[in-house]
């Protein structure tokens, strides 16, 4: 799971507990002009995710950490899908941030 919070320049997106571990990652720091869009994942299954570039993907448990495909650098970690959303960004790292956050509504509201 993945608590967004922001201040005047940035969003931090947080990896909360255990997840830490499996994403080798703690936080994430995106300038608020580099969001270029945010919105609640609607495929629950997950197919065709790259090289692993450190990461953990555990089928039906866990995707978490960076994965490389097509030559973007993707951030994923979500066990309930149902509680993903997608963070489009630029000038960043990572091209796409897949999460599962607590409350997708309010966090695409946040990131708006």
């Amino acid at each position: 799971m993945v608590q967004i919070t922001k201040n005047e320049y940035e969003f931090v997106f947080e990896i909360k507990g255990i997840h830490k571990i499996w994403a080798f990652r703690s936080k994430i720091k995106v300038l608020k002009e580099d969001v270029i869009n945010a919105y609640h994942k609607q495929n629950k299954t997950i197919s065709g995710l790259g090289w692993k570039m450190p990461g953990t993907y555990i089928p039906g448990l866990i995707t978490a950490g960076t994965f490389i495909k097509n030559g973007e650098c993707n951030f994923w970690d979500v066990c309930n899908s149902k509680n993903a959303i997608v963070v489009e960004l630029k000038n960043s790292s990572f091209k796409k941030l897949i999460i599962e956050v607590k409350n997708p509504t309010e966090s695409i509201n946040l990131l708006k």
